[in-house]
C-alpha cells in the first residue's frame, strides 16, 4: 500500500465523481481507477458503489475512509511538529546540566536567551557528568554543561569556564578566620563529599590522593546544597566551589594556598547526532555568553 493511493482515495471518497477527483489530483482518470483497484485488490474488499462516472462509499468504505483521515490528520500534526522544531525561532532544547549548575547558572542563561527567542522551550535534565554523556550518546540530550572529562569522538566537549575551588568550614571552625590554609591543615577533619561517580568528588579525591590525604568522610551527597548544608550544620569540612549555597552566615570559605583547585566547566553536544537550528542557536548562545563575560 501507498501513501499516493490513500491521498487518492481521500479525494474520491470525498468527491465521489471519478472524472471530477482525477482533476482535482490532477491525473488522469484511468490512472485513478487504477489506484484504486490495486487498493481495493491489497485490501480484499470493494471500497466503493459503482454508478457510472459516480461513485458512493459502501460500508466497507465507511470504515476505512474514517482511518485514512486519522492518518492523514497524523501525518499532517507530525508534519507541524517537525515543522515546529526545525524552525530556528521554536522548537525544543533538550539541556543536560550538573545539579550545582541549576541554582543560578542555567536559570540565568536560560532567561537571557529567552529575551532574543521566546519561542524556544527546554526540556531540563539534572544528572552527573558520567549520566549525562550517556543521555547525549542516546540523544536523549542536545547539550550539556558539565565538568571536564576525557570524552572521545563523537563527543565534541568546549571549556567554558573555571571556578576556584575553597575549603568550606562552618562559622564556628577554629579555620574559620584564616584566609588561607593548606591541604594538610585538613588532614585530620572529617569531610562531607558529594558520593562516588560526580566529577567533583573525582577531582576531589585526586587531589586529596596526590597530596598523600587519606579523609575520614562522614556523609556523602547528591547535591552542593545538601553538602554545603551539613557543613553548616558543623558535621564535617567539604571543598567546593563559591555559590549561593555558600551562606557566609553559616559558612566560611578559605583559599588552599599550597594546591591550585579550580573546576572546569564546558559544554559537550554529538557530533553523531542531529541538533535542530533552536539548539544550534542555544548553543551559539552560550558560547558567546561566556566569551562576553571573560
Amino acid at each position: 500500500m501507498e501513501w499516493q493511493q490513500l491521498e487518492y482515495f481521500q479525494v474520491l471518497a470525498k468527491i465521489q465523481h471519478m472524472t471530477k477527483a482525477a482533476e482535482k489530483l490532477s491525473i488522469s482518470q484511468p490512472a485513478l481507477s487504477r489506484s484504486i483497484a490495486r487498493l481495493e485488490m491489497e485490501l480484499g474488499v470493494p471500497l466503493f458503489e459503482r454508478q457510472g462516472r459516480s461513485i458512493k462509499l459502501n460500508r466497507y468504505g465507511e470504515i476505512f475512509v474514517k482511518r485514512v483521515h486519522n492518518i492523514m490528520r497524523e501525518y499532517q500534526d507530525g508534519l507541524h511538529e517537525i515543522q515546529e522544531l526545525i524552525n530556528p525561532n521554536h522548537g525544543e532544547v533538550y539541556l543536560g546540566f550538573l545539579h550545582t549548575l541549576g541554582t543560578n547558572v542555567v536559570p540565568d542563561l536560560i532567561m537571557h536567551f529567552r529575551k532574543q527567542f521566546p519561542n524556544i522551550h527546554f526540556v531540563l535534565k539534572q544528572n552527573h557528568t558520567h549520566s549525562q554523556l550517556k543521555q547525549l550518546k542516546s540523544g536523549e540530550l542536545d547539550l550539556c554543561l558539565l565538568a571536564e572529562m576525557n570524552v572521545e569522538k563523537p563527543i565534541e566537549w568546549m571549556e567554558l569556564w573555571r571556578e576556584e575551588l575553597y575549603a568550606i568550614v562552618p562559622i564556628s571552625h577554629p579555620l574559620a578566620d584564616r584566609k588561607t590554609i593548606t591541604i594538610f591543615e585538613l588532614a585530620n577533619e572529617p569531610f562531607v563529599l558529594l558520593k562516588k561517580g560526580y566529577a567533583l568528588r573525582i577531582q576531589i579525591d585526586e587531589a586529596l590522593n596526590q597530596a598523600g590525604l587519606t579523609p575520614t568522610i562522614t556523609f556523602e551527597g547528591d547535591e552542593v546544597a545538601t553538602v554545603a548544608g551539613f557543613v553548616a550544620a558543623g558535621l564535617g569540612v567539604s571543598i567546593l566551589p563559591d555559590g549561593e549555597e555558600i551562606n557566609p552566615n553559616r559558612m566560611a570559605k578559605i583559599k588552599i594556598s599550597d594546591l591550585k583547585l579550580e573546576r572546569v566547566i564546558g559544554m559537550a553536544w554529538s557530533l553523531e547526532r542531529y541538533l535542530s537550528p533552536g539548539a544550534k542557536q542555544f548553543r551559539q548562545f552560550i558560547l558567546q555568553y561566556f566569551k562576553n563575560k571573560k
